[in-house]
Order: structure tokens, then sequence, then C-alpha cells
């Protein structure tokens, strides 16, 4: 057999010595105590119970007025309708913006856009300015009537809306208008 010299037996031990360190230490078990806690049902004395006392009301807030779907204007609120190539109003349509002036003063907070409208006939350059035309008459008639310029807008569609889709002067006649649309 061999023998081991000095330096070998170091070595080995610096082994042995390195394996023991790095070794995984053993898990420890814990066991965790379960505390059982017993409940006891304990029955005051009978008392007289006062009730207690009615908070007094809340405060009245006032909220701003919402329009329901059924009170929607288009049900109230009328078109205006124009002639041919035209952007004055006529005097059916002073009526129905009579009426429609009438509903807005009773619901000062709606606002409401107004759409200028055109039949097919003309440019889609000439149709959007005078349906803009339409609009502005129509929104100068109802601030003459007294509603407020602040609750009024316009656009103009010119023919892209149309009600009636029919190519004759009865068709024509449902497109030349001023639609009054209520903003939400």
């Amino acid at each position: 057999m061999r023998r081991l010299n000095h330096g070998n037996l170091i070595l080995v031990g610096g082994i042995g010595i390195a394996l023991l360190l790095s070794a995984c230490p053993k898990k420890v078990e814990t066991t965790k105590e379960v505390a059982t806690v017993h409940e006891e049902k304990v029955t005051p004395p009978a008392q007289t119970v006062q009730p207690e006392p009615t908070p007094p009301p809340a405060p009245k807030v006032e909220e701003t007025p919402v329009v329901k779907e059924a009170e929607m204007p288009s049900q109230r609120l009328t078109d205006a309708y124009f002639d041919f190539d035209k952007y004055t109003i006529r005097d059916e349509a002073r009526a129905a913006l009579e009426n429609d002036a009438r509903w807005l003063k009773d619901n000062p907070k709606v606002r409401v856009k107004i759409e200028g409208h055109c039949d097919e006939r003309g440019t889609n350059e000439y149709n959007l300015a005078l349906g803009e035309r339409r609009a502005q008459a129509a929104k100068r008639f109802l601030m003459t009537l007294g509603v407020e310029k602040i609750r009024l807008s316009t656009i103009s569609y010119g023919e892209e809306r149309p009600v009636c889709t029919e190519r004759n002067e009865t068709c024509y006649q449902k497109n030349r208008r001023a639609h009054l649309a209520v903003q939400q």
C-alpha cells in the first residue's frame, strides 16, 4: 500500500472540511400550537331598550332637471321647413319655431343644436352653405323670441342626412329643414 504523505493528508482533510461546511442544514420542523377559543354566549340581563332618536331629515339638494326620454323634444319640437334654394323663414316655419321657443322657455336648462338640411339637388359645398344659412336663420328667429343665444348651437349637414330618399318634390320638401336636436 501506498503511504500518504503530509501534503496529501492536508489536501484530503481540507476537502472533507469543505464538504461538511457546504452540506445543507437539516430542516427543523416546527409545530404550531392551535389555540382553541371557546365562545360563551352571554345573555345580558333584560333592560328597557330605548329607541335611538331618528336623525333629522337631510337637507334638500336642488338637482338639475334631466330631460327624460319621454320628454324629449322630438315630440314637442318641430322642424322648420324652407322653400327650394331659400333660407327665409316661411309662415308655417314661424309657427313651428314659435312653439319651439315656448317649449324652450318652459325648459330653461335644455340646450339645442339647430341642424340645417337640404335636398339632394345642388353640389355638396353649396348645400352645406345653404344648410348653415337655414340653421342660422332659425337660431336668429328663436333669439328674437327670447331664447338665450348660449343655449343654441348650429351645424349644417347639407344633403347628407335626408329624412326621405325618393326623388320627387314631396320628398325634397321634407329634407329642406332646420331640425332642433336636444344636446345632452
